[in-house]
């Protein structure tokens, strides 16, 4: 199951997209959005959020 980011919460700061292994995370909007299709849904953006903005969808 995919990862997603609740875009209330984040702050764009980019740590979950450095984080990314897949390269599923990018900028829209002047915030951070994950691509489903790409997401291997190991986590590791949502260990890396110091805001807790992501969660499994």
């Amino acid at each position: 199951m995919a990862y997603k980011i609740n875009s209330d919460t984040c702050i764009n700061c980019g740590a979950c997209e450095s984080e990314c292994p897949s390269g599923a995370i990018s900028e829209v909007n002047d915030k951070r959005s994950i691509n489903a299709d790409s997401c291997v849904s190991c986590g590791a953006c949502a260990s890396a959020c110091p805001v807790e903005a992501i969660a499994e969808a």
